[in-house]
C-alpha cells in the first residue's frame, strides 16, 4: 500500500486506545472525546481498510482477529512515535532532568541534597515528580526514577542505589522526659505506625518488632497511623511518640539530633531497597548521566549501615 493510502492518524490513534481498553467509553475518556466520536472514527477506519476491527456484541465491543493482530503493532508504533517526539525535544531540554520518586524519599533524602547538585551543575534543572504510582516511561516525559522495591522491573535498566533498614526512634525531648531503656518501657509511650510498610512484607510492624524483642505483651495496635514514611518521622520529631523508622528516610534527622535511636539497636535490614531505573529504549543525555553519577556518589557517601556486616535481627517476608 502506498503512503498516501494510509488511514488518518486520528483514526488510528482512536483505534489503538479503543483496542487497548476494549471499550469505546474508556477510550473516549482517555482521549477527551465522546463515545460517539470514537465509534465514528472506528467506522471510518473500518471503511478505509475494508475489514471489521471490532465485533459488536450487544453493548460490548470485542476485537476481531484482524483488530487483535493490528492493535499490537499499532501500540508499538505509537510508543515509537512518542519516543521520536521526545528525542526531537531533547535538544531544547538537554539541560533538564525529570526524576520520579516516592514522596517520602523526595522530602527526606533527595530534596535536602538537591541544592548541592544545583550549585555544582547550574546548567541543569532537575524537575522532581513525587508520586507513588510507578512511571510508565513509554508515555511520559520522565527521564529516570528511583523506585522502592525488590529491583525486579522488566524492560528497564535497574541499578541498586541504597539498602533500607528499620530502627526504633524518638525525639530527644521525649526520651529525656521518660527514658526508654528497654523494649518493655514502650508500654508507657505512644506507638507511631508507618502503614506504608504494608507494601513491603519484610518491613516489620510494631507487633513483629515487639515479639522479636520479648515485649509482645504490649498492645501493638494502639497509636496513630500514617500512610507516608516521612509523616511518621515528622510525628516522632515532634515528640508525638516512638516510631519504627526507615533508616534512609530518618537519616537526616538522626544526624541533626532531632531523633535518636533507642536501645543501641542495630538496624534490621529489610528486603526492599531503592533502585535507580531508566528505560532500555532511551540513551541517557549528558545531563541525565551527570545527575545519575551524582546520585550514585550521594548513595556511597551515606554509608548505609545495612551494608555493613553486623549481628542483628533480620526480618524476612515469611516472618521474623
Amino acid at each position: 500500500m502506498s503512503r498516501d493510502r494510509l488511514p488518518p492518524l486520528s483514526a488510528l490513534r482512536v483505534f489503538e486506545a479503543a483496542a487497548r481498553h476494549e471499550s469505546f467509553k474508556h477510550a473516549a475518556e482517555e482521549l477527551f472525546v465522546t463515545p460517539g466520536a470514537v465509534s465514528q472514527q472506528i467506522r471510518l477506519l473500518e471503511e478505509h481498510v475494508g475489514v471489521e476491527l471490532f465485533v459488536r456484541d450487544g453493548r460490548r465491543v470485542v476485537l476481531s482477529d484482524a483488530g487483535k493482530a493490528s492493535s499490537i503493532i499499532l501500540k508499538e508504533a505509537f510508543e515509537k512515535m512518542f519516543e521520536a517526539t521526545r528525542i526531537m525535544r531533547q535538544t531544547q531540554q538537554k539541560g533538564r532532568v525529570t526524576v520520579s520518586v516516592a514522596p517520602s524519599f523526595a522530602a527526606k533524602w533527595l530534596m535536602p541534597r538537591l541544592g548541592d547538585f544545583s550549585a555544582a551543575n547550574p546548567d541543569i534543572d532537575v524537575w522532581v515528580s513525587a508520586d507513588m504510582t510507578p512511571t510508565d516511561f513509554a508515555v511520559s516525559d520522565i527521564d529516570l526514577a528511583i523506585r522502592y522495591g525488590t529491583g525486579s522491573y522488566n524492560g528497564l535498566n535497574v541499578e541498586h542505589l541504597l539498602e533500607e533498614a528499620v530502627l526504633p526512634v524518638c525525639s530527644p525531648a521525649l526520651f529525656e522526659a521518660a527514658p526508654i531503656r528497654k523494649p518493655a518501657d514502650l508500654v508507657h509511650h505512644t506507638l507511631l505506625h508507618d502503614v506504608s510498610s504494608d507494601l513491603d512484607p519484610s518491613d516489620p510492624d510494631w507487633a513483629m518488632w515487639l515479639k522479636a524483642h520479648g515485649a509482645d505483651e504490649i498492645d501493638a495496635s494502639r497509636g496513630p497511623r500514617f500512610n507516608q514514611s516521612h509523616m511518621v518521622i515528622e510525628a516522632a520529631v515532634a515528640g508525638r511518640g516512638v516510631a519504627l523508622a526507615k533508616r534512609t528516610i530518618a537519616e537526616a534527622d538522626l544526624r541533626a539530633g532531632r531523633l535518636r535511636g533507642l536501645f543501641n539497636e542495630k538496624d534490621a535490614p529489610i528486603s526492599f531497597g531503592y533502585h535507580l531505573v531508566w528505560p532500555q529504549t532511551r540513551e541517557p543525555s549528558m545531563a541525565q548521566m551527570r545527575f545519575m553519577d551524582w546520585l550514585r556518589a550521594q548513595a556511597r557517601d551515606l554509608g548505609n549501615a545495612a551494608a555493613q556486616p553486623q549481628d542483628r535481627p533480620v526480618f524476612a517476608a515469611q516472618g521474623i
